[in-house]
This record gives structure tokens, C-alpha cells and sequence, in this order.
């Protein structure tokens, strides 16, 4: 800037200059510091100072006084202020005009939960009479998660050992850092679209605030949300408590127990077969033997003491009935079994590793581990990965040929 060295300048006419270089010359930008010498206006301004072991600066925050309460902000407690740098010309002095406000690290993660928690909460995505009802035994479960996560390799170990042939459909996804809400939440949408299982499970194992974060996500939080077909959130450990969690239609506090609920009812289903057996059988015990006591009381009145020969006869008959009943009752109780174990194994027939083993393979994207179902998502020189029932190959596309080889 050329400068008249022979103008003489007023202090307003220097102030205002230095002003507007500060205005032209700094954009707006986040500064982190320590509260000093707060006050709340009664105008609903706040006034501060934010300064580190070797500076300060004075700040500003235009009817934020609202804000500073719900934050309770103190003196001496660490912030990260958002505004714009500018010249306070009454006292010449540079300031920070503050236009958001937040706790420093961890704690504006935690604020951001609870503020995305309470607006979900007041929109009404947390009401009981939204959640549906988890299948009392799905023909196939959903699982979002990470391919090589120990959160999947604990819910396939207690599947595999308490229903080995249900059949599990797994959607790929990353379940920590940038873009992880989004493939959880499009795995979800796939699910719904495609109509293709029963009950679905978003899990990971725990992990602190930031490794959790992609399911504190509102991306996520509204797929499942506008889910029709039930979720069920097993995030972390039992401690562990997520926004998926509260708008799920279930939560459970791990992994292994998400596959103990949905296979677990397979066992209640059994016992109550058996005890609704042991109540048909006890009951018809109990009305024949009535009914015998009443022939055998019948036989001993005087009526009868003659044609004895015609009451043995209905007596013969009545145990030959008796027989016949629980040999019908036996057959069919046995048939349904039959019934209930062929339609379990046509079911494992659908398990995706048996498939594997009969040599099929499932190609993934090396890029973004998503699922290959069509030629037109890959082209000459992509590198993909082929996973196999007994381990993995990297292959290079070399060519490629649309259309219908079966």
C-alpha cells in the first residue's frame, strides 16, 4: 500500500485500515484455546479470552449465550471456537467475532452424540411403537460388517454351533473411518431392496468413542430407521452404546449375542414341541383311564353280570383304540420331524460356504471390497479378489464377456 508520508492520520482512520487488511486477509477459521475472563451479558452476548501457555486473544460470541450454558462453559475449560478474525475500533484491538462453539476433542464428539441423539429422540425414531418384532425363527439372517472383523468370525462360531444350517447372508462394509457409515447403511438398503433375508444384523466389536463413531452417524441411523425389515444392532461390547442402538428395533450388547438370539429360539421351538406332546399325551391317559373306571364300574352292576362276554368285548375294543390312537399320534409326531430336518438341510443348502464348497467363488472389488454381480462394475486391468472355500486369489482382468452362459 502506497503510503503519503506527508498525510497526517487520525487514530480512526489507522484503526479502520488495519481493520479492513484483517477482514480482507483472514478467512474464517477454527481456533483452539483455554476460557479466561468469561462473562454473560444480560444481552445474550458472550465475552471471553482464549490463550494458550504463550498468547491470548479476545473473543466474542454475538447472542451465544445460550449456547454457553448449554455447554457450561466455564473458565479454564479448553475449546475450539469457529469465527472470523477482525479490529474492535473503540480500543484497536484485534478479536475473534466467535459463530460456533465447542468443547475441545473428545468432548465435542460426545456433545455431538447427544445432540443427534436428542433430535432423533424428538422426531420420535426411539418410540417403542416403531420397533417391529425379530422373527421367531428367520429362514436367513443379514449381517453388515466388516468380511474380516472378530465381530463376524464370533457370530459365524456360534451359529455354526448351535444351528449349523441357518443360512447367513453377509453385506461387506467397513465398520470404522471415513465412508463407513454410508456402506453400513447402503448394506442395510441393500438388504430391504433386494427382500433378501429375514431379520438384519449391523455388528462390530468395541473399541472407544472414535472407533464406534460410524455408527453414531445419522446417515445410518435413518436406513435403519426406514427399514421394513428388522434390525437388530450388536455393537461393541456390553458397556458400549451407540445411536444405532436406540433406533434399532433391538439392541444387544455383543456379537455372539446377536447370534444367540436369533438362533436361540430354535431350541424353544423343539421344547415346546415336546411339551406340547407330553400335554396331548398326559391328556388322553387321563380320559381313557376315566372312561376305563367307568366300563369297569359299569361291569360290576347286576345289568350286567350275565352278558360279561358282550362288556369283555368293548373292553378289547377300547384298548385296541387305545393302541391304534398312540401309534397315529407317535407316527405323526415323527413325520413332522422328518419334515422340520429336510427343510434344514434344504436350508443349508443355501449356507454361503456350501456353496463355496461345491466350487462356486464370490469377486470382490480390491478397491472398495464390494461385491462383483455384473461384468459392467469391472473393466481390462482391475484387480479383483476372488474368495474361495479354502482361501483367497488376487486376479487381474484381462477381458471381459456380457451375456447368459448358463
Amino acid at each position: 500500500m502506497l503510503v503519503d508520508k506527508d498525510r497526517i492520520w487520525t487514530i480512526s482512520e489507522v484503526t479502520r485500515a488495519v481493520k479492513e487488511m484483517f477482514e480482507a486477509n483472514f478467512v474464517p477459521l477454527w481456533l483452539a484455546g483455554e476460557i479466561g475472563n468469561l462473562t454473560l451479558h444480560r444481552s445474550g452476548h458472550v465475552y471471553m479470552t482464549l490463550k494458550d501457555p504463550d498468547s491470548q486473544i479476545s473473543a466474542v460470541f454475538f447472542g451465544g449465550a445460550d449456547i454457553a450454558r448449554e455447554l457450561d462453559v466455564q473458565e479454564g475449560m479448553e475449546v475450539e471456537a469457529f469465527g472470523r478474525l477482525t479490529v474492535y475500533e473503540p480500543r484497536g484491538a484485534y478479536q475473534l467475532v466467535i459463530r460456533e462453539l465447542r468443547p475441545k476433542g473428545i468432548g465435542a464428539l460426545q456433545l455431538q452424540f447427544e445432540q443427534l441423539k436428542q433430535r432423533l429422540k424428538d422426531e420420535g425414531l426411539f418410540d417403542a411403537e416403531r420397533k417391529q418384532a425379530i422373527p421367531f425363527l428367520p429362514r436367513c439372517v443379514g449381517v453388515v460388517t466388516s468380511p474380516d472383523g472378530a465381530a463376524l468370525r464370533d457370530f459365524l462360531n456360534v451359529i455354526h454351533r448351535r444351528f449349523a444350517t441357518m443360512h447367513v447372508r453377509i453385506y461387506p462394509a467397513a465398520v470404522q473411518g471415513e465412508g463407513a457409515a454410508a456402506q453400513i447403511a447402503e448394506g442395510v438398503a441393500f438388504f430391504n431392496r433386494r427382500q433378501a433375508c429375514d431379520v438384519i444384523i449391523v455388528t462390530r466389536g468395541g473399541g472407544s468413542l472414535e472407533d464406534l463413531w460410524a455408527f453414531n452417524e445419522e446417515i445410518l441411523a435413518r436406513a435403519i430407521a426406514d427399514s421394513a425389515i428388522p434390525v437388530i444392532s450388536a455393537v461393541g461390547h456390553e458397556v458400549d452404546f451407540t445411536i444405532s442402538d436406540f433406533v434399532a428395533d433391538m439392541r444387544v450388547p455383543t456379537p455372539s449375542a446377536a447370534a444367540e438370539l436369533v438362533v436361540g429360539r430354535k431350541s424353544e421351538l423343539i421344547e415346546r414341541v415336546h411339551s406340547l406332546h407330553r400335554t396331548l399325551f398326559d391328556t388322553f391317559r387321563l380320559r381313557l383311564s376315566n372312561f376305563r373306571n367307568r366300563v369297569e364300574r359299569a361291569a360290576g352292576h347286576y345289568v350286567f353280570r350275565e352278558p360279561i362276554h358282550r362288556l369283555r368285548t368293548f373292553q378289547q375294543q377300547l384298548d385296541e383304540l387305545n393302541r391304534r390312537m398312540t401309534y397315529g399320534l407317535e407316527t405323526a409326531l415323527r413325520n413332522a420331524h422328518e419334515r422340520a430336518d429336510r427343510a434344514h438341510a434344504k436350508l443349508g443348502l443355501l449356507n454361503p460356504r456350501n456353496v463355496l464348497n461345491r466350487g462356486y467363488a464370490i469377486l470382490m472389488k480390491e478397491t472398495d471390497d464390494c461385491v462383483i454381480i455384473d461384468a459392467d462394475q469391472i473393466e481390462r486391468g482391475d484387480v479383483v479378489r476372488g474368495i474361495l472355500a479354502g482361501g483367497e486369489l488376487v486376479l487381474e482382468v484381462t477381458d471381459k464377456k456380457i451375456g447368459d452362459f448358463f
